[in-house]
């Protein structure tokens, strides 16, 4: 057999291969932690840890860095990067994609804590501005419900509970039982961390950094993007307009 036949033969099992993001399409690609839920358990603070908070943000970090995203939003243990429609990095390989994505998100996690963790990898596309606000206003929600039911949670096992009964206990109900619960335990929904109600958002902007120019003996001025880590994204429809704003 020749090697050139040999080597075709072969390449036909890379199935996948060929497939290609639609062409101008906005892309999202979430990580998430691979059995964060086991990691975690005896590593960071429940319900949240402000060192898991920036190992997260250091994933996003990378990211966006690595890949040239243009927004990050993380929650929990998952992190959404979004790309424009021009991005075309690996030709818009999804196999490639996925897999890169992942292997820079477990070595900046693994970096930053110190500890070899996994994180995997998908793709989801949007077909304009207004769905890709929609996706990022469904993950803000969502690290809103699951500060709410964390703490919930939480709260319940170290008064003693075990996670059966407290599973049971807060099925089915409703927002405002759950925030009486925290209440009647001594803590404010309302006074928990924005980061952990809101979820954290990574972008760039633009500032202005001073220099001095030696040949012509001056003070200059130059544009350099800078990482921005923000803390306390603003609330529904604000949030909209934030994420309008660095997208639109």
């Amino acid at each position: 057999m020749k090697p050139t036949d040999l080597e075709q033969r072969m390449r036909s099992g890379e199935c996948f291969h060929s497939i290609r993001l639609l062409p101008g399409t906005w892309t999202v690609i979430r990580v998430d932690g691979r059995s964060f839920t086991r990691f975690t358990e005896s590593r960071f603070e429940k319900p949240y840890d402000e060192r898991f908070r920036d190992h997260m943000i250091a994933v996003c970090r990378a990211l966006m860095r690595e890949m040239n995203g243009i927004y990050a939003f993380t929650e929990s243990d998952e992190a959404s990067i979004l790309f424009p429609p021009s991005w075309d990095m690996f030709d818009r390989e999804l196999e490639k994609l996925v897999s890169i994505s992942a292997g820079i998100a477990s070595s900046a996690f693994t970096h930053s804590c110190g500890e070899p963790a996994h994180l995997d990898s998908r793709v989801w596309l949007g077909a304009d501005i207004e769905t890709v606000i929609d996706y990022f206003l469904w993950r803000h929600l969502d690290a809103a419900r699951c500060c709410l039911n964390g703490w919930c949670y939480w709260t319940l096992r170290k008064s003693g509970q075990g996670y059966r009964e407290t599973s049971a206990q807060l099925e089915q109900k409703s927002t405002a039982w759950k925030n009486e619960s925290l209440f009647q335990n001594g803590i404010n929904f309302n006074d928990v961390p924005a980061w952990q109600k809101r979820g954290v958002g990574v972008y760039w902007r633009s500032e202005e950094i001073e220099g001095y120019n030696p040949v012509r003996d001056e003070k200059t001025t130059a544009l350099r993007r800078k990482l921005i880590t923000d803390l306390d994204l603003p609330m529904k429809e604000e949030y909209r307009q934030f994420v309008r704003s660095l997208i639109g």
